[in-house]
């Protein structure tokens, strides 16, 4: 007991042990600290629904026999406005509020401004090609900036309003012309309409129109719907990518042979306006594209690029 007296009654010591008591109330206190804010973290994650299988996920209950939207509702009347589920090995965020999905596209929107990796658009969209499927960044911008200019503005749809009403007389001129050959006419609309904006879009894009209904049109009709079908099909590497190599359902050997037949469509296309581009043609938007794309971005080719943007 004198010994620690004395001990004490020197300012070094003192100071020393001071100095030890602080040293231990420091690192006490960053690892509550620590400890607290992993709680914090812990307990601001959203939950996850139950009934998960191994590998599979959520997948059993997400294909029940009742409708997707009815199934999330449900979950979301069980775990709230915001839960995970999991499709294969990926987890996927659900949100069923109005305010936390503004939150999500206005205050975090570079956060949420990713695109999903799915097969699909890897393999049909030129490996992520395409604006529409890119993630946020100067590629991408460039891309949709081009895109609303040439095409989308209110501007370029009014000035392109001639094409519209082109093809609306056109249409109407050969139905008339159909109905005074023949006794009876039926007109399906819905093909009729689709007919238009058909050769609308064309018009605007590549500068051509579809006549009649000829093998090569057909063709290239049965292309497009084929990659309208599959561009926004689910196969099962896209829950467990490891399984890909074995295409399990055989998704991704039509994907890539339609893939194949679109591209050598677009390619012909945009060889015929890189050749036409001195003989005084009207311009269309894959004109623009050759003039204001003239190097690649994200490490993507030139080319590439002008088809995959004509085709979104």
């Amino acid at each position: 007991m004198d010994y620690f007296q004395n001990l004490l009654s020197q300012p070094a010591a003192i100071f020393t042990m001071a100095m030890l008591f602080f040293s231990l109330f420091a690192i006490s206190s960053l690892f509550l600290s620590r400890r607290d804010i992993h709680n914090a973290g812990a307990r601001k994650a959203p939950p996850e629904a139950g009934g998960a299988w191994p590998l599979i996920g959520h997948l059993r209950l997400l294909g029940g026999p009742q409708p997707l939207h009815v199934t999330l509702g449900n979950m979301a009347d069980k775990y709230g406005p915001i839960f995970t589920v999991r499709i294969g090995d990926r987890k996927n965020l659900i949100v069923s509020n109005g305010e936390l999905a503004k939150e999500c596209f206005t205050v975090n929107d570079k956060t949420f401004s990713g695109r999903p990796k799915m097969v699909a658009l890897e393999v049909l969209g030129y490996d992520y090609a395409m604006f529409a499927f890119k993630s946020f960044g100067p590629s991408w911008r460039n891309l949709r900036k081009m895109a609303i200019l040439d095409v989308l503005s209110n501007h370029k749809i009014y000035m392109n309003m001639h094409v519209l009403l082109s093809e609306v007389k056109t249409a109407m001129r050969e139905s008339y012309n159909k109905s005074n050959n023949e006794s009876v006419t039926i007109t399906e609309m819905d093909k009729w309409f689709g007919e238009i904006s058909l050769n609308v879009v064309f018009r605007l894009v590549v500068g051509k129109r579809f006549t009649g209904h000829s093998e090569e049109n057909e063709r290239i009709r049965k292309v497009l719907r084929d990659f309208s079908d599959l561009i926004a099909s689910f196969v099962v590497s896209d829950s467990i990518p490891w399984l890909r190599w074995l295409d399990l359902d055989g998704g991704e050997k039509i994907m890539r042979k339609t893939a194949k037949e679109l591209d050598e469509l677009i390619q012909t296309w945009l060889d015929e306006h890189r050749r036409s581009r001195n003989h005084g043609a009207e311009r269309d938007f894959m004109d623009n594209l050759i003039s204001n794309i003239n190097q690649g971005m994200d490490g993507q080719d030139v080319n590439i690029l002008i088809k995959a943007t004509s085709l979104v």
